[in-house]
């Protein structure tokens, strides 16, 4: 399969490149970048050398004249709306990266990210690219809206629970840390080394985006805080939920989860709490969960490699379940150890 990478110059973009090496049916022919286009990848990423020694990055708009079969798109949000529409037309299949198509509801996005939505009608064609929990429906998709990778982790970690009415619709609590590379390439105080190393902070209070992504992917309504922490990557998610049965016990939760990902491949279930160091470096998530039954709250705990399991990974991993493929070709099922 002939594929282009847009936005590769991006964190996110960059980690499709280097996984697609890998993938033995992917065939990079190109890689955008705006701002550089005309550098080799191998002048920019220097980690990825020894797979494009003559890779050359091109302008954005070259991908609606190239002759593709798959175009993964690494852009910040509403940049692949008008993309989209036209690689469609042309016979394009495409996996989004970003959060252009996530979201089913177009006022939502005037909610959430303050813009229209230029692109609506195909909100309903996209399929939301959560492999674990969307399986047959991205059987054939044309439209692939990869999530992102906070919903990811929350999703994975909740969802079984959720999914069964064991703990309540409302109410739920998620807190989520993130390492530095989910911020982007782009610079800011707040990435700046003097102010990131050895500290953590919370951002986006209350009206983050990724909290309707999660409402929509569950099912119920919650509070989300994400925080920033000095790592390159790895993500850690916390979250609390009320049960609806005073008898529903950890052990429950542990087989629940169990059950639920018993036949999928990217997802570890752990008896102890996951780390945010396990997962980096692979597709893996890993959960675990933990009733309180003093105060009748469900922890749910989830962990992943947010450039991986929450962008490039994830895409990749949709597309080959879209495309009639084992879901595992091209992705690492091991993290970096140490």
């Amino acid at each position: 399969m002939r594929i282009g990478i847009v936005g590769a110059t991006g964190y996110a973009g960059l980690e499709v490149l280097r996984l697609s090496a890998a993938h033995p049916d992917l065939e990079v022919v190109m890689a955008t970048g705006e701002s550089n286009a005309g550098k080799k990848v191998a002048a920019l990423a220097p980690a990825l050398a020894g797979l494009y020694r003559d890779l050359t990055f091109s302008k954005t708009s070259d991908v609606l004249q190239a002759e593709l079969d798959v175009a993964f798109l690494a852009l910040p949000h509403g940049h692949s709306q008008g993309l989209v529409p036209t690689l469609l037309e042309r016979g394009v299949h495409v996996v989004d990266l970003g959060a252009d198509y996530r979201l089913k509801s177009a006022s939502d996005y005037l909610d959430w990210y303050g813009e229209v939505h230029t692109s609506e009608q195909l909100l309903a064609l996209s399929v939301y690219g959560l492999v674990e929990r969307h399986r047959a429906e991205l059987a054939g998709a044309r439209l692939i809206a990869v999530p992102g990778c906070y919903p990811t982790a929350s999703a994975l970690a909740l969802g079984p629970f959720l999914d069964r009415d064991v703990v309540a619709k409302q109410g739920i609590v998620v807190n989520a840390l993130s390492g530095a590379s989910g911020a982007g390439r782009a610079t800011s105080d707040r990435l700046h080394f003097s102010r990131l190393s050895s500290n953590a902070e919370a951002y986006g209070l209350l009206n983050h985006r990724h909290t309707i992504e999660i409402q929509q992917e569950i099912g119920g309504e919650l509070l989300f805080t994400p925080h920033l922490v000095p790592t390159s990557r790895g993500m850690l998610v916390s979250a609390y939920a009320r049960t609806t049965s005073a008898k529903f016990a950890s052990a429950d939760a542990m087989k629940m989860l169990r059950e639920t990902y018993e036949d999928d491949p990217f997802v570890v279930v752990v008896d102890e709490p996951p780390t945010l160091k396990d997962p980096v470096g692979s597709n893996l998530c890993f959960v675990s969960a933990r009733v309180d039954q003093r105060t009748g709250w469900l922890v749910a705990m989830s962990s992943l490699d947010n450039l991986i399991k929450g962008a490039a990974g994830q895409a990749i991993q949709a597309w080959n379940v879209a495309s009639g493929r084992d879901e595992t070709l091209g992705l690492p099922l091991s993290g970096v150890t140490p």
